[in-house]
């Protein structure tokens, strides 16, 4: 009688580059395999629930297509033709490649990129250490959330807000710039407890008639990049008609009467011309939003994809500081809780090594490094080598005809470090097989949350995978990089940064599962002051001296005061429309694209367009179509719909290049243009022609 494999149930915590974190548990079958995931109800924020794509984690971990075996490329770049070597062969060549590249170019050629493929800190940011101690050009992030957390913090001083899990608590919940069913399910599931439990109301504020606000009692659908406007307009009526909160406003903020008087102009006639909001729809937003005392805005990272993101995010954060909603249980607002961790990753990336004087890279303009752009490049010399780990740049970075060209580039060098055959590994001279999360152990915290936790090795790897800190460990003895971040395991980089962050030591943690560190209501609610050294919520937003990163794109240019700051890319008579890359359900950017489940229902890539401008156009549902600019075109499938304004296109991504028709993906059409005040990626911030595809 065959005996059934006795099934164990371990905690983790999801590694994915979303802010909810999920706390897991997970079947351990047996050394080697996994069955069900679901989400923790031990841990309050997950509460048992967990996305349908990690769900369904076992189709993706054991997949028959993951990578397996080193390789080296024996055909043209692109072609996906490689055949198999041994991990030495494979590490000696990337060592002598880059010791090559720094002879003839010096060290600053070689430029190792990542990014959150994995958020464990230390799979994650390891990489750092061997750039450090190389003096290799360093890597500065942009492509995420830099737009979105700086105007935040521009106006309460920090990045950290009301603890989320009080949306339960709240009379209203406005959920703005972001799509939770789609990117952030734990979000719902606050919000749906408050609306059973309380009758709250939720509010969606977004570009598009998405999945979230089909769950919506209030829908908000805005033009691209014109949040500040109808912000302020809504802040318009608060002072207008007595929803302002004056004695708050005066213990509290800094510039409340300078406020008031800017904002007479910004009417709800004014906002509705920019945002394309209908006027009543303005003011009974703003009515319930001044008569709800417990108003909790849970503000999204759509605001760190637009040119002006920065100051539409300072905008709709201003609201419950007007009103004094963050003095009420279930008030006030939430963006990330990057403040709480303190981690000290100096171990981990090797900080007492760093050469300031090395150059910055900005991970958003790697096409444009990679074809030799001077200013990219900061005038210095070329990028002759790289080692991937973590990201897919040849489909997730904008300007993708630039990336494209610059990964083409024979005298390039590429060692990609990944789990499948991605778009990038497949441009790779050295293909190396990675591990997948349960298959070594990682620290993790949850920027959408408040708790850290460890999420140990549940599993062994298959085949030949190695982790990223087993590659660099590898790199590190034939490069003669020298540091003891080298020679520790995981669990040993895991502990020391702990007892250096404060968080005691990697048993404790293990102990605890998951480590709450949500601050006390007062300090989460700001009610002893703001986190500016005056203790005051800034209406008037000092965007030269921002409270963190690197300073870039003009910042003097921006409004101090919430404004509708008008440097979106606007159409014009050869781009008539506007394009939005907003985020699908069943990817998360390009992981899950392999998944079989993922790919069904997402189906092949397709553009939402309003049934009336199709109409202009000759435009027929489920027809071929092309979208193209100055930067590049791409063809998706025309899907006929109302839930956009006129002149607005949705894009759901990121499909792989190779699904669409021609192998162009959705981001040949977006920039990289510097974003204000500290750099980002205006991915849905785009003026594009649309027309019916040829043939």
């Amino acid at each position: 009688m065959n005996q059934q494999p006795r099934v164990k149930i371990r905690h983790s915590t999801c590694p994915h580059d979303c802010p909810s974190a999920c706390a897991l548990d997970v079947e351990v079958l047996d050394d080697t395999t996994i069955g069900r995931v679901r989400g923790s109800k031990r841990q309050t924020y997950t509460a048992g629930v967990v996305c349908a794509k990690v769900a369904r984690y076992a189709e993706r971990i054991h997949h028959p297509e993951r990578l397996m075996h080193p390789m080296r490329r024996v055909g043209i770049k692109g072609s996906g033709q490689f055949a198999r070597i041994s991990w030495d062969e494979a590490l000696d060549e990337i060592a002598a490649r880059f010791l090559q590249a720094e002879r003839d170019f010096g060290a600053q050629s070689v430029w190792p990129y990542y990014y959150a493929g994995t958020m464990g800190l230390v799979m994650r940011d390891g990489l750092n250490r061997l750039t450090h101690v190389k003096k290799y050009s360093r890597f500065y992030s942009t492509i995420c959330a830099n737009v979105g957390r700086v105007g935040f913090a521009i106006g309460t001083g920090k990045i950290a807000g009301v603890d989320p899990r009080e949306m339960a608590l709240s009379d209203l919940i406005v959920i703005w710039g972001t799509n939770p069913v789609n990117t952030q399910v734990n979000v719902m599931t606050h919000a749906a407890r408050a609306r059973k439990e309380r009758g709250a109301k939720i509010a969606a504020v977004d570009v598009y008639d998405n999945e979230t606000m089909k769950q919506a009692d209030i829908k908000i659908i805005l033009r691209p990049g014109t949040d500040g406007a109808f912000a302020c307009s809504v802040m318009h009526v608060l002072f207008r008609d007595g929803y302002a909160d004056r004695d708050y406003m005066a213990k509290y903020t800094d510039s409340p009467g300078a406020l008031e008087a800017h904002l007479e102009t910004r009417t709800p006639e004014w906002a509705s011309q920019i945002s394309g909001v209908p006027v009543a729809e303005i003011e009974a937003f703003a009515k319930l939003v001044g008569e709800t005392k417990r108003t909790f805005f849970r503000l999204g990272y759509g605001f760190t994809r637009s040119r002006n993101g920065a100051t539409q995010m300072h905008a709709a954060s201003c609201i419950p500081a007007v009103t004094g909603a963050w003095q009420y249980e279930g008030g006030g607002a939430f963006f990330n809780n990057a403040a709480l961790w303190h981690f000290d990753e100096s171990i981990i990336e090797g900080h007492d090594a760093i050469d300031h004087s090395t150059r910055f890279l900005d991970q958003s303009q790697i096409g444009r490094i990679l074809t030799g752009d001077r200013e990219a490049l900061c005038a210095g010399p070329p990028v002759k080598a790289m080692l991937i780990q973590n990201t897919n740049p040849m489909t997730v970075a904008p300007e993708q005809d630039l990336v494209r060209q610059g990964f083409a580039r024979e005298d390039l060098f590429v060692a990609v470090h990944e789990q499948f055959m991605t778009e990038t590994a497949k441009m790779a001279d050295i293909v190396l097989p990675a591990t997948m999360f349960m298959e070594h152990d990682d620290l993790y915290y949850g920027g959408g949350h408040q708790h850290i936790s460890v999420g140990p090795k549940l599993i062994d790897p298959p085949g030949e995978c190695r982790s990223n800190h087993e590659v660099l460990q590898g790199l590190a003895r034939r490069l003669r990089a020298v540091h003891p971040g080298f020679e520790m395991t995981p669990r040993e980089l895991i502990d020391a940064t702990l007892k250096k962050s404060g968080h005691g030591d990697i048993a404790a943690l293990e102990a605890d599962v998951w480590r709450d560190l949500q601050p006390d209501f007062r300090t989460s609610h700001y009610l002893d002051g703001f986190a500016h050294k005056d203790g005051k919520f800034h209406f008037k937003a000092d965007w030269a001296h921002p409270p963190f990163g690197r300073v870039m794109g003009n910042p003097e240019r921006m409004p101090s005061l919430p404004d509708h700051w008008a440097v979106t890319e606007e159409v014009d008579q050869q781009h008539p429309f506007r394009l939005a890359t907003s985020p699908a359900r069943s990817f998360l950017n390009t992981s899950f694209n392999e998944t079989p489940s993922s790919q069904a229902r997402e189906g092949a890539p397709s553009v939402m367009i309003h049934p009336l401008d199709a109409a202009s156009l000759g435009i027929a549902d489920g027809e071929a179509v092309m979208l193209g600019n100055e930067r590049g075109q791409t063809s998706l499938t025309a899907r006929l719909f109302d839930g956009v304004r006129r002149g607005v296109l949705i894009a759901e991504s990121i499909h792989p290049n190779a699904a669409h028709i021609g192998g162009r993906g959705i981001n040949s059409l977006t920039a990289a243009d510097t974003v204000a005040p500290i750099g980002g990626a205006a991915f849905h911030d785009n003026k594009v022609w649309l027309r019916k595809a040829a043939g």
